[in-house]
């Protein structure tokens, strides 16, 4: 049997790009139509059971997962294709054979690659030389599947995206500059709150910057958690060090107590803001118990559209890359 799919994806409804390494590169089109799938995916995933049967993904995991990796080997059996995961922990992605051997050998087997890996630059190596889909599921630079399923839960949430205001509170880290992306080219205005000293990248900054006076939206620094969640409708958080830098745990919790998510803090947002972690959240940290699990938060409903959203991007990905 020939797998095809749902009526509602049509042939000319591509991605701009072969691959999904950064947001910078996706088109707001990219995105509407990202979002458009990931809602059919999510009211009728009995119609996409088949598209991928034939297509062979391969994880690449340098660091520990269970959200990124647990939707992405689930996506794709639930659309009748098989995940294989493969462990760089140790040795890491490049230390035993070189990144390209590893993306020519690759594009011979699979039909295309998911990557978690601490240096971007390894994933924009596998996108350069593998001749199948290379997905980007986070580095030390950004984090692009988990911001298309924050932006995918607001809109779900408020029936719009253009005009919302978001604060996101805590480490200028990856998670934070694919918010500021994603949400300049949306139209969200994003807020950042950080301690001096731990602000985003300045490049990723100015990229918002360009993309928000396009959109309408507004992308501003703060050095204060109170006054960059005024009014806002979304309050965000993520843990003070992130991954590779537990190292500086100690240090950091002496200085970013003052950027914990309290519901005094959620009371300076929008009386309906909603408050949002990629998790895994380390509770009474970067947020309080009462918080994380008030009927404000969306945490869970966050986590679960990781896998919608990431099933339009394997069909998206996959199905136009052509190979049977």
């Amino acid at each position: 049997m020939t797998p095809v799919l749902t009526p509602t994806l049509e042939k000319q409804d591509t991605l701009s790009v072969p691959d999904l390494v950064a947001e910078r590169d996706l088109t707001r089109r990219d995105l509407e139509l990202i979002f458009q799938l990931a809602a059919q995916v999510k009211a009728s995933p009995g119609s996409f059971a088949q598209a991928l049967q034939g297509k062979q993904l391969a994880l690449i995991f340098e660091k520990p997962s269970l959200r990124t990796r647990v939707t992405f080997e689930v996506g794709m059996t639930s659309m009748g294709g098989y995940a294989i995961y493969l462990d760089h922990t140790k040795p890491r992605l490049g230390e035993r054979e070189s990144i390209k051997d590893i993306a020519r050998n690759l594009e011979r087997w699979v039909h295309g690659i998911v990557a978690r890996t601490f240096a971007h630059a390894s994933v924009l190596e596998l996108a350069e030389h593998a001749s199948i889909p290379v997905i980007n599921a986070l580095t030390d630079l950004l984090h692009p599947c988990q911001g298309l399923a924050d932006f995918f839960t607001l809109g779900e949430k408020f029936g719009r995206l253009r005009g919302l205001k978001l604060a996101f509170v805590g480490d200028g880290n990856n998670v934070c500059h694919s918010l500021l992306i994603t949400g300049a080219k949306l139209g969200v205005s994003v807020n950042v709150a950080t301690p001096p000293g731990f602000e985003p990248k300045a490049e990723i900054v100015e990229d918002a910057k360009s993309f928000a006076r396009k959109s309408g939206a507004k992308v501003q620094l703060f050095n204060d958690a109170p006054a960059a969640v005024a009014g806002v409708q979304a309050v965000y958080t993520d843990v003070w060090a992130s991954m590779g830098q537990e190292y500086a745990t100690h240090l950091r919790a002496q200085v970013f107590p003052s950027f914990r998510i309290t519901e005094e803090l959620m009371a300076a947002a929008d009386p309906g803001a909603v408050f949002m972690h990629c998790l895994p959240a380390h509770r009474g940290q970067e947020v309080t118990n009462a918080v994380i699990d008030s009927p404000q938060s969306v945490v869970f409903d966050q986590a679960e559209n990781r896998l919608h959203v990431q099933k339009a991007l394997l069909l998206l990905l996959l199905m136009q890359n052509g190979r049977v």
